[in-house]
């Protein structure tokens, strides 16, 4: 009893411990972590970068733990800001612990980094995430003989069941405990055997190369040591040198000219994943059949001259059912907006409300945040159809198909990606631009990503579409995407042969095996964006609502029912001679374009507020909304200006404050609009006075 008391005490004074969460992107790493922070969470960006920082904290068997969740990244050469930011806190004396979260489903990408990681010497435990994934795929893991040739531990984890997680963070503490590495029992084919190298690296380390690169890595080995005896990793250093890593070479100068002219990095990552396809050989059973039908379909989906138009082909049906299955649901929703604004009228006539007060919650409040409301179906639909071609692993085949495309712009295949996001919202898809190696190529995707037709622009195709051209309202609405992805790449290109600007980068994506989307993650991406789209429409949408019910109804002379007079007239009518040209020479759609950079979806609630119009998406508020308009002279045309104006014009207010953040630079966001402006005008120019020939 002594003994166990004294090991007690001794456990509640062991200290702190820092363990460091790090993964590719999407493989779980984050609700891991979350499953052991909870609430306790510290969010910053690393010094000097816009990447973010998340630290949690948590106590176990005596131990104080500081976690920290890395960004997500797919290897450690340092590149990106991401990777950069991993690997520098990795190699910092800040870190004792690394959990490696690794997607089981996908172990050929995600051992790349584990492999990485295991060379830099710091403890590694690896978290099997998504074994439920596996299971379902008709797979199977050996559990024994991974381990084995890591030479690490590795615990298989559900961080959504939140399985396996005291068993995980055990094993980081006892890791770290551990002063020697765990037994590695491991060959590499004919490779072992033949092997003359004077070294039997094979019982030290879990990646060993080729004789030529293990016989340069033991020669840059010893003038390192001669050099810097202080060193933490010579051999890591090593092979730093042999890869070119400039940021060794700064840290660490010394000459090897005589042993190596060139980088051998594409011998080294080949080489790296022979062993990986070794490893996934031995410990992953069953995945032959499942490889099979992935590449199967992949004849057809990556097929260079069939990859676009399938794509095509997909977005025109997501329009589809937006469209239709859309409209079906927003009926339901009209009629709740006409019975909530006769009720709030009737309530306020027997209270006895001012006409001011009436017009304010019916005409400026309910019309303005009802009218976009009446749009969530259709918002419901794109994003549910979004997230399951998203989760069933065909938009990175996109990415891929695109690689070709993108490299003749002068940009790295992986510009695409921040691109497609952008077909959701603007926002996290300037922030995804992190990911790029070439900081000429962040600032063009910042350029070019906001002419991508984000949710937000929907409602706007949508009301004017379905006014104006009837049964071809689908198209009209779907070419805006493909217009946006047209003036985006040729903006691309145009810089590109402008400046000669071009990227050497590749794109090195992940093309996951197809699946059958999980509810649960479709579930929780479209409950996050109508979670959005609500709270925009609480916040943003509201007060814009208000504002522009009082600048329309309050003018020099004070209160007016009669617009003409107020203060959003004399704005519009002051500026409505620039928008003549482009056919959009109306006050009022002048001042819902200028409230629309607050946010996109607010030309249309302030539509409903210039034009009087309770529920602007209901029959009847549409076939007002269609006489206000035709009286004024707006026709079909001038609806087609306005939607492309409205897909190319300054981005709202949050993607604004974004490209600042970024880019670090005020005069770049200012670069942005302005260019974004230009083009939106001169490209409904075009079709303004192109269309008025033809009509």
């Amino acid at each position: 009893m002594a003994k166990m008391t004294e090991a007690k005490n001794r456990s509640v004074s062991k200290g702190k411990l820092t363990v460091a969460f790090i993964g590719n992107p999407n493989c779980g790493k984050t609700t891991l972590f979350n499953a052991y922070t909870g609430a306790n969470l510290k969010v910053a960006n690393w010094p000097g970068v816009t990447v973010e920082k998340v630290e949690g904290s948590m106590r176990f068997q005596g131990y104080d733990i500081k976690l920290v969740d890395l960004p997500g990244t797919y290897s450690l050469t340092s590149y990106t800001m991401e990777e950069s930011v991993s690997r520098d806190f990795i190699l910092s004396d800040d870190v004792d612990v690394v959990i490696d979260v690794v997607d089981a489903s996908s172990l050929e990408r995600n051992l790349y980094l584990t492999l990485q990681l295991l060379e830099l010497g710091k403890p590694v435990v690896v978290a099997l995430n998504m074994m439920d994934i596996v299971e379902k795929r008709g797979m199977e893991i050996d559990l024994h003989r991974l381990p084995e040739m890591l030479g690490a531990p590795v615990i298989p984890v559900s961080a959504r069941k939140r399985k396996g997680l005291e068993v995980l963070i055990h094993a980081a503490v006892h890791h770290n405990e551990q002063r020697h590495p765990d037994p590695l029992i491991h060959e590499h084919r004919e490779a072992e055997s033949e092997s003359r190298h004077r070294h039997d690296h094979h019982s030290e380390f879990a990646m060993v190369y080729s004789d030529d690169i293990e016989d340069k890595i033991d020669l840059i080995k010893e003038r390192l040591k001669s050099r810097f005896p202080d060193m933490p990793n010579h051999r890591w250093a090593s092979l730093k040198y042999l890869e070119g890593d400039n940021d060794i070479k700064k840290k660490y100068p010394i000459d090897i000219a005589d042993i190596v002219p060139d980088s051998l990095e594409d011998k080294i990552i080949n080489e790296k994943f022979d062993f990986i396809e070794e490893i996934v050989d031995e410990c992953l059973v069953g995945r032959e059949q499942k490889a099979a039908v992935t590449d199967k379909v992949d004849r057809y989906l990556t097929n260079k001259y069939l990859g676009i138009p399938v794509f095509l082909l997909i977005m025109a049906v997501v329009f589809f059912l937006t469209f239709t299955v859309g409209d079906f649901l927003s009926g339901y929703v009209e009629v709740f907006i006409d019975i909530l604004n006769t009720s709030l009228s009737s309530l306020l006539v027997s209270a006895g409300a001012g006409e001011a007060v009436i017009s304010l919650v019916c005409d400026g409040i309910v019309s303005g945040v009802g009218g976009i409301i009446t749009f969530l179906p259709n918002i419901f639909m794109l994003f549910l159809a979004l997230a399951l071609l998203e989760d069933s692993g065909y938009m990175s085949r996109v990415a891929y198909v695109m690689d070709g495309i993108m490299g003749k712009l002068g940009l790295s295949g992986r510009a695409f990606i921040p691109m497609l996001l952008g077909f959701g919202c603007t926002v996290p898809a300037l922030m995804a631009s992190r990911a790029l190696e070439d900081k000429r190529d962040r600032m063009r995707i910042m350029l070019v990503t906001p002419f991508m037709s984000c949710s937000a622009r929907l409602p706007i195709y949508i009301l004017f579409s379905e006014l104006f051209f009837g049964d071809y309202a689908m198209i009209a609405a779907y070419s805006m995407y493909v217009i946006g992805i047209a003036v985006a790449i040729g903006t691309a290109w145009f810089i590109h042969v402008f400046t000669k600007a071009g990227s050497e980068n590749s794109l090195l994506i992940e093309l996951p095996e197809y699946k059958m989307p999980g509810a649960r993650t479709v579930f929780i991406y479209v409950w996050e964006k109508v979670k959005d789209f609500l709270q925009k429409a609480g916040t943003t949408i509201f007060v814009a609502s208000v504002f522009m019910w009082f600048i329309l109804n309050f003018g020099p002379s004070g209160y007016s029912s009669d617009m003409g007079q107020s203060f959003g007239a004399v704005i519009g009518k002051y500026i409505v001679p620039l928008f003549v040209p482009i056919g959009l020479g109306f006050w009022q759609i002048v001042v819902a374009l200028i409230a629309g950079i607050s946010a996109k979806e607010v030309v249309v609630s302030s539509c409903a507020v210039l034009f009087g119009v309770s529920n602007i998406n209901s029959a009847a508020g549409m076939s007002s909304m269609l006489t206000q308009l035709s009286d004024l002279g707006f026709g079909p045309l001038n609806a087609l200006c306005l939607m492309v104006f409205s897909l190319l014009y300054v981005p709202c207010a949050a993607t604004i404050i974004t490209i600042k953040k970024e880019s670090h630079s005020t005069a770049h966001a200012a670069k942005c609009v302005l260019f974004q402006l230009l083009t939106a005008w001169v490209m409904a120019f075009i079709v303004y006075n192109v269309g008025s020939l033809i009509i």
